[in-house]
This record gives C-alpha cells, sequence and structure tokens, in this order.
C-alpha cells in the first residue's frame, strides 16, 4: 500500500509540474523567429530575443479564459495534493479519496478548456508555425490529472500492515 500511495503522490507531483510548466514557460506556438504562450510574446531580433505583447487581432476574451484556466488548473492540483496528504492522516479507514479526486477533476477540466480554447481560437491562418511544448505538456498534463482523479475516486484507505 505503501509503495501505491507513493505512486500516486509521485503522479500527482509531477502532474503539478507539467501544469505549472505548460502555464509559465513561453511555447505554446513556435515559429523560426516567434514565440508565444498565454501570457505574452518572444520575437527574435538581430539574434536577440525580445519580449513583446500578444497580438491585438487576439481575441482578449478567449486569451483571459485560456490565462484563467490555465491558473486554476494549477491552483486545484495544488490544493489536491495538499488535500491528499491531509486525507491520509484523517480519512477513516475504508473511505474513498473523493475530495481530491474532485480537485483533480476540477483541474482535468481547466487544463482540457485552456488547450481546448487554444486550440479553436488562435493561430488559425497561421501555416509557418506549429505547437510548441508548453501546449503538448498541457495536454500530457490533462490526461495525468484525469488518470490521478480517476485513481482517487477508486482508491480506498486502508491500515498499514
Amino acid at each position: 500500500m505503501l509503495i501505491l500511495l507513493g505512486a500516486i503522490f509521485a503522479l500527482h507531483i509531477i502532474g503539478i509540474v507539467l501544469l505549472l510548466v505548460a502555464t509559465i514557460d513561453n511555447a505554446w506556438w513556435v515559429t523560426d523567429d516567434v514565440y508565444t504562450d498565454v501570457w505574452a510574446r518572444w520575437v527574435k531580433i538581430n539574434d536577440a530575443w525580445n519580449l513583446t505583447d500578444l497580438p491585438s487581432t487576439y481575441p482578449s476574451n478567449y486569451l483571459q479564459a485560456v490565462q484563467a484556466s490555465s491558473v486554476l488548473a494549477c491552483i486545484f492540483s495544488i490544493l489536491g495534493i495538499f488535500v491528499f496528504v491531509a486525507q491520509l492522516f484523517t480519512l477513516p479507514k475504508g473511505q474513498r479519496f473523493t475530495i481530491s479526486g474532485i480537485f483533480q477533476l476540477l483541474a482535468c477540466l481547466c487544463i482540457m478548456i485552456a488547450a481546448s480554447i487554444y486550440t479553436d481560437r488562435f493561430h488559425l491562418d497561421e501555416r509557418n508555425g506549429w505547437y510548441g511544448h508548453c501546449f503538448i505538456l498541457a495536454w500530457i498534463a490533462f490526461a495525468l490529472t484525469f488518470f490521478s482523479c480517476i485513481t482517487y475516486f477508486v482508491l480506498r484507505k486502508k491500515t498499514a500492515a
């Protein structure tokens, strides 16, 4: 049981790290001389990277939804790990880790919303770029948080033997 709890804890920590990197790092959309994330754009001019604002052509309501959903996913996942640790010590034997599962489900839904909106509303007419590693990490974090959510809903607390 201890190995299982350690694996679940490690999976949750990996999910948090992926969510934070996907939210903070600057590579949701990449070209040879532009790196764009949900906060700003890095443009390469004379072999130097310069931070610029996002283009005004971006729909601001959708951009704010992506930003908010990404941040909420991080917050819910971090809260979920604290609740999981608290439930390890307070949850009665035989009960499920439902509250931890709910926080992970919320984190899963938030990052899915952020990545889906970004896919649907941004860079539709740009043909010379590709989705960067942060965008891919967001989808991987979605899968990990969904898996840990299901694990928390199925897992029951047992006594140490």
